[in-house]
């Protein structure tokens, strides 16, 4: 006799899911609340009880091209009648060739080497294991710090959350089994302003200190996402790019959130005209439908990884390249380089600026602050995620907050019509809301 009893295929047990399921950053003793979605087209999600929202998260920022694009799940349909996985050690096929080859066409010049992995946070692991070991080809074994800066979030495995904020992160959770990395001060100086370079005095002395022993800089360019939705100015970059030339030090570009148009570039990096040493991607890769990370590398990368003791790179996800993913990456991709996404990410900018301006007057609100397809609304303390999710709900469409942010990164494919309901219920919700509240949701980047 089974243990539960299965409902309608067309319902959602909403119980069982709460007595047994876990979601992300939720206890099991006093759950966030969940709505069960049977659907998904365009940029509206079906709850359960008919209703549809529209959604402003994109999936948590990955499903760039809405739900159901009919290229997107061919590709898929008809990759699984052909090879749904296979391993990838000593095998290969033409999905994962042609990403890669893609990959390399549409990233910097540097980048010539494609690892697949799993997810985000994966691509991240992999990015540091690459710097660790680059430097053990080297004869430079020392080199074992990653410098990153405050304000960021990489993922929630061990390595990536050691370079996660160091005091809004997972580090005092875990105690000793995470690293200990060094960390500078937050870019300070906003997008659209001037910048300042007195900024960099610690982020120079740093390199100056500890250059022996940093293997790599991690950074999320331009936009810190889970760490607060702050756009930084580009020059920050470039005089990073500089310091990582001048001290002999690796740049690694976390893109996962930013990559392809986000921002309004197609990588974020072009904001400041740099390059990547190692450069992760993912989220908006396969446009959200499948979990598939990328961390791309230089010649000079790979050959000193290679040159290191063991020989190889030692990682190797069981479902690397899977051939599925690469099938709806391709086709995600191929949607991008007919380059519709820069109208389209143009056209939400400027809405949203134009729609979103009112709410720098509302008494809670301290920013609002747009850039390429995100949009954010930074309140003056902490919001209560379960209570306004359920208000954004009631106004047909779904925002998820975190921390003190209600901020939205809708698909590209939005219209303005729906993209118009999107900003008026940020506006309803922050103008009615009630402050302070400790009841915070962290947000995922993996």
């Amino acid at each position: 006799m089974n243990k539960t009893t299965p409902p309608n295929e067309q319902c959602v047990d909403i119980e069982f899911d709460k007595q047994h399921l876990w979601h992300p950053y939720t206890s099991m003793n006093n759950a966030l609340p969940t709505y069960g979605v049977v659907s998904a087209e365009g940029v509206e999600l079906k709850l359960a009880n008919g209703v549809k929202i529209v959604d402003g998260t994109s999936s948590w920022w990955a499903c760039v091209h809405g739900y159901s694009h009919p290229k997107i799940v061919a590709a898929i349909q008809q990759q699984a009648q052909q090879l749904s996985h296979v391993m990838f050690g000593g095998i290969t096929h033409r999905p994962a060739v042609e990403l890669a080859r893609m990959l390399i066409d549409m990233t910097s010049k540097r980048l010539t080497k494609v690892f697949l992995a799993d997810s985000g946070s994966i691509a991240v692991e992999v990015s540091i294991k690459m710097a660790l070991q680059y430097w053990q080809g080297k004869n430079q074994p020392n080199k074992q710090k990653i410098l990153t800066v405050k304000s960021g979030y990489h993922g929630d495995t061990f390595a990536a959350m050691s370079v996660c904020d160091p005091e809004g992160g997972m580090h005092t959770m875990f105690g000793e089994l995470v690293t200990q990395q060094l960390f500078a001060p937050a870019p300070n100086s906003a997008f659209s302003e001037s910048f300042d370079p007195q900024e960099l005095s610690t982020l120079k002395q740093m390199f100056k200190d500890n250059h022996q022993q940093i293997a790599a800089v991690l950074i999320e360019p331009i936009m810190q996402g889970a760490g607060g939705m702050r756009f930084y100015h580009p020059e920050y970059l470039v005089a990073l790019r500089t310091l990582c030339d001048q001290y002999d030090v690796l740049l690694i570009l976390d893109e996962i959130a930013t990559g392809f148009g986000r921002t309004g570039k197609l990588f974020a990096y072009e904001h400041a005209n740099i390059e990547a040493d190692i450069l992760c991607l993912g989220k908006a890769l396969t446009g959200g439908y499948v979990s598939l990370a990328a961390t791309m590398c230089s010649d000079k990368v790979a050959k000193g990884v290679s040159d290191s003791p063991a020989g190889v790179f030692m990682h190797g996800p069981t479902f690397m390249g899977n051939p599925l993913a690469c099938a709806a990456a391709i086709a995600s991709l191929e949607l991008i380089n007919q380059q519709q996404w820069q109208a389209q990410v143009a056209n939400i900018e400027a809405q949203m600026k134009l729609e979103l301006a009112a709410a720098k007057h509302y008494q809670n609100v301290v920013d609002v602050r747009v850039l390429g397809a995100v949009g954010v609304l930074e309140m003056n303390a902490t919001v209560n995620t379960a209570e306004l999710q359920q208000q954004f709900v009631k106004l047909g469409v779904w925002i998820r907050p975190f921390a003190n942010f209600i901020y939205i990164m809708p698909p590209y494919t939005i219209t303005n019509i729906q993209l118009t309901r999107l900003t008026d219920a940020m506006k309803v919700v922050a103008s009615q809301i009630s402050l302070p509240n400790n009841d915070a949701a962290f947000v995922s980047h993996g």
